[in-house]
């Protein structure tokens, strides 16, 4: 017997029918939404990585609103990048929205995505209405020798 509703989430992309998959699905209070790359509605892709990455973003946040969520329930984040030398313009697009939302995050370095164009291409979880209470450092979470 189900006991959750499932919502399913599109953003309009055309892989969504073809390929059969959701932006996001939200059961109960949690919301994950799928590898989303940086495709403006035309089909064009910006070949700057920073831009894609903010698109990809664009993209998530849509999904995560329609679902419910917020930047602020977001728990992980993964980004998937062509390039290992692309890390820092990715990491800025995603700091700009998370930098004190604090998600565990994960940078991963893939031989290629679907698309030649895309450099990065990006997924979240989030549990709606866990929202951002404190930084690691005020929870007693710091890890004093900062490693990756």
């Amino acid at each position: 017997m189900r006991t959750s509703h499932r919502q399913l989430i599109s953003s309009g992309s055309p892989y969504e029918p073809a390929i059969g998959f959701s932006r996001a699905v939200r059961v109960a209070d949690r919301v994950v939404v799928a590898g989303t790359a940086p495709t403006w509605p035309d089909g064009s892709v910006d070949p700057d990585v920073e831009r894609q990455a903010d698109r990809c973003l664009e993209i998530m946040l849509a999904a995560l609103r329609k679902a419910g969520a917020s930047p602020d329930d977001v728990i992980r984040t993964r980004t998937y990048l062509v390039d290992a030398a692309d890390w820092e313009a990715a990491g800025r697009a995603h700091g700009r929205i998370f930098r004190d939302i604090r998600p565990a995050a994960t940078m991963i370095v893939v031989k290629g995505l679907l698309d030649e164009r895309w450099k990065v291409e990006m997924e979240a979880e989030a549990i709606v209405g866990s929202g951002h209470e404190a930084t690691p450092d005020e929870a007693g979470g710091a890890d004093p020798a900062r490693v990756a």
